[in-house]
């Protein structure tokens, strides 16, 4: 039987820690929230790995260290209101649940979202709302302190960014392929824009992303 405390400690120490996530809040949050409880069945001793967990759809959770690298640059706020976009289990909006007042997150796949929800509830993740939505296709109700994109997009895509409350942080991965560049963009004031290349990674695309134009021959 999976020891889950012990692979909790071991999953923070050996892989986030290790990857410069400091943060006290982060990783109490991640100690705090039990990832094995988002995780599908058949994967569930594999809560902790260092693995992009499958979903179905071609989706996957996103490795532990690269949502505790998110989490931390995200900077979250006790006040913040948080759009996700791409919720997947749900384990990353209940990490932003616990760092920001309210969680907003979208998920195209109709069937995530459904277990995402009662993943989210019995988790006692009470301020974390989840729509069935296209992002692409969707109007945000307000402006957010803080957006952050699960999936990558091909090439940037200025929409989210006008969604962005002032002083808000918008983090989105952007690329192809096993090169990928995150990167956070900050409104700073009206029309200042603070924009950061921040790590290289790589997860999976976000459906009905603008893909770059291809040459044709």
């Amino acid at each position: 039987m999976l020891d889950t405390d012990f692979a909790r400690r071991q999953m923070i120490e050996q892989q986030v820690r290790a990857w410069a996530v400091l943060d006290a809040a982060v990783l109490e949050t991640m100690q705090r929230v039990p990832r094995e409880a988002f995780v599908p069945s058949a994967y569930r001793d594999l809560a902790f790995a260092d693995m992009a967990v499958p979903l179905g759809h071609g989706q996957h959770m996103l490795t532990p260290k690269l949502e505790g690298r998110i989490l931390q640059a995200l900077e979250l706020q006790p006040d913040d209101a948080v759009l996700e976009v791409g919720t997947g289990s749900g384990y990353f909006a209940a990490c932003l649940g616990a760092l920001a007042r309210a969680v907003t997150s979208l998920e195209i796949h109709a069937d995530l979202a459904e277990a995402a929800r009662g993943n989210l509830a019995r988790t006692g993740a009470s301020n974390v709302t989840v729509e069935t939505a296209d992002a692409f296709g969707h109007s945000p109700a307000s402006r957010y302190d803080v957006i952050v994109l699960t999936g990558s997009m091909p090439v940037y895509d200025p929409r989210f960014e006008q969604a962005l409350a002032e002083g808000g942080r918008l983090l989105v991965v952007v690329g192809e392929g096993h090169v990928m560049e995150a990167r956070r963009i900050t409104l700073a004031g009206p029309g200042q824009w603070l924009r950061e290349s921040l790590f290289e990674t790589a997860i999976d695309p976000l459906l009905h992303a603008v893909e770059p134009p291809r040459f044709v021959f």
